[in-house]
């Protein structure tokens, strides 16, 4: 037997070790790809077109970051929220300098567009669907085909978010930018958050940057204005891992026996939880499987030494 117990090729002129080709060549192509930048495409992600010379002015005044931040090359993660400061969605805000383009969960685009659109009245705005695939893109650099593309804003980590009316060559999948998503305890919309129900601060809105605390009003700002000088979160949505596949979104987290908080999305072992704040130093577990939380180091915790 050969090497690693495979079978050398026979016969005239079988070159020595031949057989290891396809071996070697699969090694190499992994180490290419762990030195390249990773892109995926996003299906369940659209993007909404928002032109008109009152474009920016209209949306600063309806969701929580600083619109007139994004431009060509620079994007913003905003919200948009109740009146009481609940949240209802979120979505980057990209600029191809003529019209602001808004990259957002596919299911929620048509809800959203018609919800900004009762706040439009006079204002020189349209608001419509933009034939605009979304991609991530991460650990390298954009895509030099890229329609639009901006660092995304929350974490230097997060990679690139990549808007392109043409396919583009990819070599990783949803599932790779999900476990990256997880690893850095990033959210994923209504994967994780709850509508009328999630106040921003409790999703790390603050920490990543998606909240501006001084461009003026918006819709729902005085609870995330008065959550954030009082100091009243008390739940936080967090990382957490198991050695194990977690539980179904919405299995409720325990403390012993008492109840601490809730799984939201998950893939191999990683998930999210909304989890009390005073918790988060016991043992935890989801039906049955014990589960591990870690602060990220981006997050900032009352108590929770960084």
């Amino acid at each position: 037997m050969g090497v690693w117990g495979l079978r050398p090729q026979r016969g005239p002129g079988a070159e020595p070790l031949a057989f290891l080709r396809p071996t070697l060549a699969a090694v190499r192509r992994a180490d290419q790809l762990r030195g390249m930048t990773q892109i995926a495409l996003l299906p369940e992600r659209a993007v909404l077109r928002v032109t008109g010379a009152d474009r920016v002015s209209f949306l600063n005044g309806l969701v929580s970051n600083d619109v007139a931040l994004a431009a060509p090359g620079r994007a913003i993660w905003t919200a948009l929220l109740t009146p009481q400061g609940k949240w209802l969605a979120d979505f980057f805000i990209l600029s191809d300098g003529e019209a602001l383009l808004l990259d957002c969960d596919a299911a929620q685009g048509p809800s959203i567009a018609q919800r900004l659109s009762r706040f439009r009245l006079r204002s020189d705005v349209a608001i419509t669907p933009a034939a605009l695939a979304v991609y991530a893109a991460w650990d390298g650099d954009a895509p030099a085909d890229a329609a639009v593309a901006a660092p995304d804003p929350r974490l230097p980590g997060a990679g690139w978010r990549v808007l392109s009316a043409a396919k583009l060559e990819t070599n990783a999948s949803f599932a790779d930018w999900d476990r990256h998503r997880l690893t850095l305890g990033l959210p994923d919309g209504a994967r994780d958050l709850e509508a009328d129900k999630t106040v921003l601060l409790e999703a790390g809105f603050d920490e990543l940057g998606g909240v501006s605390w001084t461009k003026g009003c918006y819709m729902g700002q005085e609870l995330t204005a008065r959550t954030r000088y009082r100091g009243l979160i008390k739940r936080r949505l967090l990382p957490v891992s198991a050695g194990q596949d977690l539980p179904p979104h919405g299995t409720k987290v325990l403390q012993g026996d008492r109840e601490v908080g809730e799984l939201r999305s998950s893939r191999e072992g990683l998930g999210l939880a909304v989890l009390r704040v005073d918790a988060l130093t016991g043992d935890l577990a989801a039906d049955g499987v014990v589960l591990t939380c870690t602060v990220p180091s981006w997050a900032r915790l009352p108590g929770i030494e960084e």
